[in-house]
C-alpha cells in the first residue's frame, strides 16, 4: 500500500506531514531512500505559533537539525526547530530580488535568517543598503552568519527588534519595503508606508480565499496610504503559493505616492 504524505527538504533535513497512523518510521525510510542527501527526518506535529513563527516536530530519523540550505546561488545556515524558513518560497525571493534597482535602499521586515536581504544583495550588487529587521534573536544570529558566508556584509544591516519600534526612526528612508509575513503582516502596513520614500515600492504578502482573492489586501494597502496622507497605485497582483483549500498566499505590489 502506497503511503500518503507530503514533505519538503531544507538542506539535509526532510520535514513531512501525514495522516497515516504508526507509519512515521516507514515514511522516513522511504524519503531517505529516494533522497540520498537527507540525514535527518522530522514530522510536523504543530502549526507555526507565536511571534517567532516556530512549529513543533517529532524527530523520526537522525539527530542534527541544524543544516545549510542552498538556493539560487546562496547558502543559508539554520536550525529548523528554532527559526522560520520555507524552501517553497525560494522562487518568490529570487523574483523579488530581480526587481531591485541600483542605488536603492531596501527595508526587509520580518527578515528571519536573511534569505530576502542576502539574495537581493547577490542579484543586485549595486543596491545601496538593505536593512533587515527580525524579532527572533536566534534568527538574527543565523542571519549574521548568512550575511558573512554569502559575503554581503557591505550591503546588509541586520537589526534585532520589533518592526514597529525599530522602524520609527526611518520615515521616508526607503525606496522599497518587503513584508514577507502573510498572516499578520497587515498589522504593520502603517509602519511600512511611513518608511517609504515618495513613489516607493511596497511588496505586501497576504492570505485570502479565492472568492475575493485580492480585494481585501488592496483595500488594506489603500487604507494605510490614505491614513498617511498618501495614495497607493497598484502595480501587480499575484498568486504565490497555495495555503489551503481555495486559500492562497498572494503578493500585491504597490507604488506609494
Amino acid at each position: 500500500m502506497k503511503l500518503k504524505y507530503a514533505f519538503e527538504i531544507v538542506g539535509d533535513v526532510a520535514i513531512f506531514e501525514t495522516e497515516e497512523k504508526r507509519k512515521d518510521k516507514k515514511i522516513a525510510e522511504e524519503i531517505v531512500k529516494a533522497h540520498k542527501r537527507v540525514k535527518t527526518v522530522l514530522k510536523k506535529i504543530s502549526e507555526r505559533t507565536g511571534v517567532y513563527r516556530i512549529r513543533k516536530f517529532k524527530l523520526v530519523l537522525g539527530k542534527e537539525t541544524e543544516t545549510i540550505h542552498k538556493e539560487h546561488g546562496c547558502r543559508y545556515r539554520l536550525d529548523v526547530r528554532k527559526v522560520y524558513f520555507s524552501p517553497r518560497e525560494g522562487t518568490e525571493r529570487e523574483r523579488t530580488a530581480k526587481q531591485v534597482k541600483p542605488g536603492e535602499r531596501v527595508l526587509v521586515m520580518f527578515a528571519g535568517i536573511g534569505p530576502y536581504p542576502v539574495i537581493i544583495a547577490k542579484k543586485q550588487p549595486e543596491v545601496e543598503r538593505i536593512c533587515a529587521v527580525e524579532i527572533n534573536p536566534k534568527a538574527v544570529e543565523y542571519m549574521k552568519e548568512n550575511i558573512r558566508i554569502n559575503k554581503v556584509s557591505d550591503k546588509v544591516v541586520p537589526v534585532l527588534g520589533d518592526v514597529k519600534e525599530v522602524c520609527k526612526k526611518w520615515e521616508k528612508e526607503f525606496d522599497r519595503v518587503i513584508m514577507p509575513l502573510p498572516k499578520e503582516g497587515y498589522r504593520f502596513l502603517d509602519t511600512a508606508v511611513k518608511c517609504l520614500k515618495p513613489k516607493g515600492i511596497l511588496h505586501f504578502y497576504f492570505y485570502d480565499s479565492e472568492r475575493n482573492l485580492f480585494n481585501k489586501a488592496v483595500g488594506l494597502i489603500e487604507k494605510a496610504a490614505k491614513k498617511a496622507g498618501r495614495k497607493a497605485k497598484i502595480l501587480s497582483k499575484r498568486k504565490v503559493l497555495p495555503y489551503g483549500p481555495r486559500v492562497w498566499k498572494i503578493c500585491i505590489e504597490a507604488e506609494i505616492k
